[in-house]
């Protein structure tokens, strides 16, 4: 293992939550990491929001130079997007090395409707990972966040980090979180449109869906990203969800939101967060968290309701 990066214990896998509270902590646990990780000649990424990533370029001075930065709030707007689209993409450049990453999905004004999301993406780290010689670091901050973040945080996080030292987590239990979070979402309001889908009319559920964006004000390119996730969404509750699927679709705010619900039952807790070479080859739930905003998921033996939603400004 890298010096100063290492597991407390055998896993190569070390994914420890780093509690701070102001700049100086974030800096103190943040930056040894990475200067231990360039130390061993390790591959380094960080993806923080940006006010932090302009904290560790001017900490890093020259040593910046060897590590990629990127802004959490922009790559991972879509938690869903996180692993495929930021862990795995960097840790999947170097298979044969020790990668070290720091990552911080979750901050202040996160919304309550993200949330959830965030807590399982930070629990479907450990699944992701498990067995891989990556270390992936993610900063909490106290001041900002609230109890349920901080309590969730000791669950998804097998190691803790503050001003007291390393430990062991001994709320470690990420299957607890997935399912907590895997809850029913609030009903459509009543103004939203619906319609059923089955395998002649997935064109028209199509057609419908972008003629409702169009009126609704979104621009061409995001109507380009609801075609893409609406027929991703559609073909598999056709294919894998009993052969139809309610399509409904509504506007909140400056938000329009979609959701498309089946008698499926996904059982794997990391689709659409794989990398693929090939969408076409069990990607399209891939290709749904890279075009939206927020793609929210419920399942269980009684079907599957997928959420997401596209910024119409």
């Amino acid at each position: 293992m890298g010096a100063g990066t290492g597991n407390a214990g055998d896993e190569p896998f070390y994914h420890p939550a780093l509690y701070y509270s102001g700049p100086a902590e974030y800096l103190a646990g943040t930056v040894p990491f990475i200067e231990a990780a360039l130390a061993a000649d390790e591959p380094v990424a960080v993806s923080v929001p940006g006010p932090n990533l302009e904290l560790l370029r001017d900490a890093l001075g020259a040593s910046g130079e060897r590590v990629l930065m990127l802004d959490m709030t922009k790559e991972g707007a879509n938690p869903g997007r996180i692993i495929p689209g930021v862990l795995r993409d960097f840790a999947d450049r170097h298979p044969d090395r020790r990668v070290s990453i720091i990552g911080e999905p979750i901050w202040g004004t996160r919304s309550d409707i993200e949330y959830p999301a965030c807590a399982q993406h930070e629990a479907l780290i450990n699944l992701a990972f498990a067995g891989r010689d990556v270390a992936i670091l993610c900063p909490y901050d106290v001041d900002a966040l609230d109890d349920r973040a901080i309590a969730d945080s000791l669950a998804t996080h097998p190691v803790l980090i503050d001003g007291k030292g390393r430990r062991d987590s001994a709320h470690y239990d990420p299957e607890r979180i997935i399912e907590t979070y895997n809850r029913p979402l609030p009903p459509p309001p009543k103004h939203a449109v619906e319609r059923g889908v089955d395998r002649d009319s997935i064109d028209n559920a199509r057609w419908f869906t972008a003629s409702y964006g169009r009126n609704a004000g979104l621009s061409a390119n995001r109507l380009v990203d609801l075609e893409i996730a609406v027929t991703e969404l559609v073909t598999n509750s056709v294919r894998y969800g009993g052969g139809s699927a309610l399509l409904r679709i509504w506007t909140d705010g400056d938000l329009l939101v979609c959701e498309v619900s089946d008698a499926g039952h996904i059982t794997d807790p990391l689709v659409g967060r794989r990398p693929v070479d090939d969408y076409s080859q069990g990607g399209g739930l891939l290709l749904v968290n890279h075009v939206v905003d927020l793609l929210r998921t419920h399942t269980g033996p009684d079907g599957t309701t997928m959420r997401f939603h596209l910024g119409l400004q």
